[in-house]
């Protein structure tokens, strides 16, 4: 069995004075302050999320 991808990616940002949507991307990364890391898998919708609040979040590691 192949081992999913995954991507860790740490908040950088506060979500203070954000849009509501943008907050809400942060909360369905599993991110709500800042240092917080998550790991999550690798997919589009994970991608489209963390470029969505790209300017809040950075990606730490990506592996195969």
């Amino acid at each position: 069995m192949a081992k999913a991808k995954t991507v860790t990616v740490r908040q950088t940002g506060s979500h203070i004075r954000r849009p509501k949507d943008q907050r809400q991307t942060l909360t369905g990364l599993g991110l709500g302050r800042i240092g917080k890391v998550r790991t999550l898998e690798d997919t589009p919708a994970v991608r489209g999320m963390i470029a969505k609040v790209a300017h809040m979040v950075s990606i730490v590691e990506e592996s195969a």
